[in-house]
């Protein structure tokens, strides 16, 4: 009997630490395509700035906020790939709103902070209306990013498909 008591305490053992295991190596695999991501964003938000061919007034100043929208989820998607990416996209949305509102402002601290480029990339010049539905189709599509790296991250027992009792883990 108290043999079987040391198989049982083996068993949870070694179930717990195969837990922990697959949610390092989850963590690993949803902050590794993040990153790819965001390797893939960034570059593409910078060219739309310089971009000098056909409708380049509009992507240089509207398409752009759809990858800056995008970029924003993914970087706050680093420390919070846990969190609901619902949340993560509508917090950039607002903030992003809120920071196109701080534009009609003009103190001399954000003034200085606009002079330079990466102020102006991050904070802006001038307001305008029309930035708004590129920040709600940047976020909506930054959401559905998020969606796929956390589902992504998410894999099923080597062993089988429908192994209830490892993927109950992960719910």
């Amino acid at each position: 009997m108290v043999e079987m008591g040391r198989g049982r305490t083996s068993e949870l053992v070694s179930t717990s630490s195969f837990k922990a295991m697959r949610k390092l190596t989850d963590l690993w695999r949803i902050h590794r395509r993040t990153l790819v991501s965001l390797c893939i964003v960034v570059p593409i938000g910078l060219y739309t700035k310089r971009y000098a061919g056909p409708a380049a007034c509009w992507v240089n100043d509207s398409l752009g906020g759809v990858f800056y929208e995008i970029f924003w989820c993914l970087l706050l998607f680093v420390p919070l790939n846990r969190g609901q990416p619902w949340i993560i996209a509508t917090s950039v949305l607002a903030v992003t709103c809120l920071l196109e509102f701080l534009q009609l402002w003009h103190p001399p601290l954000l003034e200085c902070v606009r002079s330079t480029w990466i102020g102006r990339a991050t904070l802006g010049t001038s307001f305008t209306w029309l930035d708004f539905p590129y920040y709600l189709v940047g976020c909506g599509v930054g959401w559905i990013w998020l969606r796929g790296l956390q589902s992504a991250g998410r894999r099923s027992c080597p062993s089988c498909e429908s192994c209830q009792k490892h993927n109950s883990s992960t719910q």
